[in-house]
């Protein structure tokens, strides 16, 4: 029988969200039925109330979740009911061209549950990134449940099926960071400031931290920035060169997802080096490079599509090093909050006050 709990609601572009009761099918073949415990509140979500993303209101917001699996469809043999999952929004076909090359980081074909939930009017919902997790249930795939260890938080866990794993993955799959290196990553935000964890965990040399915000500068530092510069106090380019030996960094994340940043990204790499945009743009932006620079400066110019992660292999490993004590999840947890708090702490993200709000359940 189909399950009645509640979820959080944005039916209008720009309207706050509101908390109502929905209806989550039984799962059919192939998806799963999850007991939400922890979702945070990630900044596509925002997107999602505000249209950026599409129009396919109403939208079922949350998707950086973790819980238990209640119930399981027809088919599904990789998770079972009780099993602790962190949720994912790129689940695997293994069947298109990317997963037939070996590549199945960049699958072309990523699937979500059949099934619609909906409101109590029958109203069918658009699930957030195909997951909708500002709910007491969400229904989804089963290829978008990943399990890890249950001794880790739900709230750091969650965190693990967004921005933290765009993040790291952006650092570490993308750019290819490597013992030694030089990184320098733009925006410190949550992203940025997991790029920057990342960048540690593979060993880089020097990590300079760039915001217009001394209190996310102070966050960078704590997750492992060996330098900082606050730009709007001084020129990030020159200021990374001059830290880097004049030369620039052999890897830049872009975290903002701007023009002008992207801008920075790129004339603040070393030669041969790396640009990696994960920061988001909006549809209406547009770049505007020398193209002789482009070719003269060599190197890459990357886009980091969910940190290029791979969740079945990615999300115990980073859970494993969680819980060894060498990435400290726990610290981008900001607060902890209910599922009438979502509108709050939209207004506390927009105004750079916290890395992550957790929605607990």
């Amino acid at each position: 029988m189909a399950h009645e709990v509640r979820g959080v609601i944005a039916r209008k572009k720009g309207e706050p969200v509101s908390l109502e009761t929905i209806i989550v099918p039984d799962p059919g073949p192939g998806e799963a039925l999850v007991r939400v415990q922890a979702c945070g509140v990630c900044h596509t979500d925002l997107h999602y109330r505000e249209g950026g993303i599409n129009d396919d209101f109403p939208f079922l917001l949350g998707h950086e979740a973790a819980g238990i699996v209640e119930e399981v469809g027809v088919g599904v043999t990789d998770v079972a009911p009780g099993d602790f999952v962190i949720l994912n929004w790129r689940a695997v076909c293994g069947q298109c061209r990317a997963c037939s090359r070996g590549r199945p980081w960049y699958c072309f074909a990523t699937h979500n549950a059949t099934q619609k939930m909906t409101l109590a009017d029958g109203t069918e919902l658009s699930p957030a990134l195909g997951i909708g997790a500002f709910a007491e249930k969400t229904l989804v795939a089963a290829g978008q449940c990943t399990k890890v260890d249950p001794a880790a938080s739900p709230a750091a866990a969650g965190l693990l099926g967004c921005g933290i794993m765009a993040g790291i993955g952006a650092a570490i799959n993308t750019g290819g960071v490597n013992r030694g290196d030089s990184v320098a990553v733009i925006g410190c935000g949550g992203v940025g400031n997991a790029a920057i964890a990342g960048a540690r965990l593979a060993g880089a040399a020097k990590i300079i931290a760039v915001d217009i915000d001394d209190r996310k500068l102070q966050w960078a530092r704590d997750f492992g920035a060996t330098h900082t510069v606050n730009s709007s106090a001084a020129d990030p380019v020159e200021a990374i060169r001059e830290l880097t030996g004049g030369d620039g960094a052999d890897v830049v994340v872009e975290a903002v997802g701007r023009p002008e940043t992207y801008e920075q990204a790129f004339y603040a790499r070393d030669l041969a080096g790396t640009v990696v945009l994960v920061g988001v743009p909006t549809p209406d932006m547009r770049i505007d490079l020398p193209l002789l620079d482009v070719f003269g400066r060599g190197g890459a110019l990357k886009s980091s599509w969910y940190g290029d992660c791979l969740p079945s292999r990615d999300f115990p490993m980073l859970i494993d090093l969680y819980k060894q004590g060498r990435l400290d999840l726990d610290g981008f947890v900001s607060e902890t909050i209910g599922l009438d708090d979502v509108e709050a702490a939209f207004g506390k993200m927009h105004r750079g006050e916290v890395l992550r709000s957790v929605v607990m359940l």
